[in-house]
């Protein structure tokens, strides 16, 4: 997702002063020594592995993941969010917590590269004066993309999670850079691309200070605010103006959505609605980033059914590296059960990567090599995905995997 993460690497839980100064770095305040235990002898190895297994460092380290539901998807991981300690430290599910955070951790590399080959693609044909090239990538898909990257941002600063906040900047920044030679060849209206500059550079400096603690939390609450009634109107406005000329070209959807989602979050400041619908009005902000992420890759297919001439104009290496990108982190969204994150990835990798592979595959534009190689190479990949983490909760079929992701343990 494109979004899209990194090393999450399992947190120590932390005691409610730490979890309330917004510390990722927070060290645990209470001591780890118990204060009324007998340790037992060291020849009676039995009891000492007891010892050991139960030890709150161990604890912290290893336990199982709840998953994270619609309407607790921008709540902060946390080992007593209702997570089931593992009775037995297994090696094989050691070995791929570490497996799955390196994985993500790779998807630095297709995310920092990801938009770079179309941006050298548009500088070329802008140098060459063949303008109408770029009007193959459609505005309206990248910026729902850009939107979806800069929701998501604040989604994951929430959650304190560092390497996957690089990854989703680098998202912004990438996007934006190939917004600016889009509107350079007038392929995107430019009120629209000032507009967007400036609700990107005002984004990026409030995510970021609310990151390093140099935020008021009313700031902070006034931006989950914007970003929530943004995203909800833009999102079914982005959709009907995906059709147009085939439907009315109207700013209705929008509108409505807008003034839904106005009431909404007045209501839930105000404590007029119950507990379970702050949780909603909380979680829309996640859930529109990713489904305006995951329209960006339909956008882009419907552009490529619309004028097929322009095929050309797209980078199969950009569709490749969007799909290895968001496919690597497939296998830590599934580990930590954060079912937003993994719809997302998922979504971007098959559709947004494979999907628009498929339309240059059927137009000519790339082999049938490079097409199946990458056919293969993602589905074997999903299937590894599963297969690990069956393994790594010594489970005995992969469907359960999905069924906790989506349903609960």
């Amino acid at each position: 997702m494109a979004a899209s993460v990194l090393p999450l690497l399992v947190k120590a839980p932390t005691s409610s002063h730490s979890r309330t100064s917004n510390n990722p770095l927070t060290v645990p305040s209470s001591p780890l020594k118990p204060s009324s235990i007998s340790f037992p002898s060291v020849h009676n190895s039995k009891n000492l592995n007891l010892l050991l297994l139960n030890s709150p460092l161990l604890r912290s380290r290893h336990h199982r993941f709840k998953p994270s539901f619609a309407l607790e998807s921008n709540v902060p991981y946390s080992s007593n969010q209702g997570s089931e300690k593992l009775q037995n430290i297994t090696k094989s599910y050691e070995e791929w917590d570490l497996w799955s955070a390196k994985f993500a951790g790779a998807a630095n590399i297709p995310f920092l590269l990801l938009q770079l080959p179309q941006i050298v693609l548009n500088v070329r044909n802008l140098l060459a004066g063949n303008k109408s090239a770029l009007f193959a990538v459609p505005w309206l898909g990248m910026l729902t993309g850009l939107l979806g990257n800069l929701s998501l941002l604040s989604y994951f600063a929430k959650k304190r999670e560092k390497e996957v906040v690089v990854v989703q900047t680098l998202g912004v920044v990438s996007i934006y850079a190939v917004l600016v030679t889009l509107a350079m060849a007038e392929a995107m209206p430019l009120p629209h691309f000032v507009v967007t500059s400036i609700v990107i550079f005002f984004g990026l400096i409030v995510n970021f200070m609310y990151y390093f603690n140099l935020l008021n939390d009313a700031v902070w609450r006034l931006w989950e605010d914007f970003i929530t009634v943004g995203g909800l109107s833009v999102l079914p406005q982005v959709i009907w103006s995906t059709f147009v000329p085939f439907i009315p070209n109207s700013i209705l959807p929008g509108t409505i959505a807008c003034a839904l989602a106005i009431v909404a979050v007045v209501m839930a400041r105000t404590g007029k609605l119950s507990e379970k619908g702050v949780k909603f009005v909380g979680s829309i902000s996640g859930w529109t980033a990713t489904l305006l992420f995951m329209w960006m890759p339909i956008a882009q297919m419907w552009t490529n059914l619309l004028n097929p001439d322009n095929i050309k104009g797209l980078s199969a290496f950009s569709m490749l590296l969007g799909m290895i990108g968001n496919g690597l982190m497939l296998p830590r969204a599934l580990f930590i059960r954060d079912l937003m994150w993994f719809t997302g990835s998922s979504w971007a990798s098959i559709l947004y990567g494979w999907g628009n592979l498929i339309c240059l595959y059927c137009f000519n534009s790339i082999s049938r090599e490079f097409f199946w190689s990458a056919t293969i190479g993602l589905f074997a990949w999903i299937g590894i995905a599963f297969w690990g983490d069956m393994k790594a909760y010594k489970y005995n079929t992969p469907l359960r995997s999905l069924k906790e992701l989506v349903f609960g343990a």
